[in-house]
């Protein structure tokens, strides 16, 4: 292999480590040194009774994320054997970071070591002079503040057989919700 092949490989595997990085959480199992953080987690409580999970990462909406976690419970419904489930308990959490990013200023200023510097006039307060090290009027300093979210939903499902209940606004049947929600579903990409 030649240093130039061998440079084009190091260079596509780490686009491809960034590529998967920056997708939002697809519809998965929750485990551990995954490619993309998130997925679906389950565990039993009674015979009939579970609690679903999905965690989606900082790209996944929490219409997504709401919807993954009903098709796991219809999903885990026919798995065990039922035909609808009823929605118990149901939340989702949004959990929020904020950063704030000031502009990246080397020793010299943002500018090195030549710094422009322009005077200008306001009616009310003169003449003035703009100096990148003083502050600067015309963007805030460059500032970055950005809010990062993400969301995690969770459910306290019971399963059962037989014709759904017909007066519980909670009951799903299970293969309904598979059929309309299986469509807008995104799986990891196999390999």
């Amino acid at each position: 292999m030649t240093l130039k092949a061998a440079t084009l490989a190091v260079a596509l595997a780490a686009t491809a480590g960034l590529t998967a990085c920056a997708t939002p959480t697809p519809y998965q199992p929750a485990v551990r040194g995954q490619a993309v953080s998130g997925g679906f987690s389950d565990t039993r409580i009674e015979a009939n009774r579970f609690q679903v999970n999905f965690a989606g990462n900082s790209l996944t909406s929490r219409e997504t994320v709401e919807r993954y976690l009903l098709y796991r419970a219809a999903e885990l419904t026919v798995a065990q054997g039922g035909t609808w489930f009823s929605l118990v308990e149901r939340k989702t959490d949004r959990k929020a970071r904020t950063y704030v990013e000031p502009p990246a200023y080397g020793p010299y200023g943002a500018y090195g070591y030549w710094r422009p510097s322009w005077r200008y006039y306001g009616p009310a307060m003169g003449w003035r002079a703009w100096d990148p090290w003083y502050g600067d009027p015309f963007w805030a300093d460059r500032t970055d503040v950005r809010t990062v979210e993400r969301f995690e939903a969770s459910a306290e499902i019971l399963i059962g057989q037989g014709a759904k209940p017909q007066n519980d606004p909670r009951a799903f049947d299970a293969r309904d919700v598979m059929a309309n929600l299986g469509p807008g579903i995104v799986r990891p990409p196999a390999g």
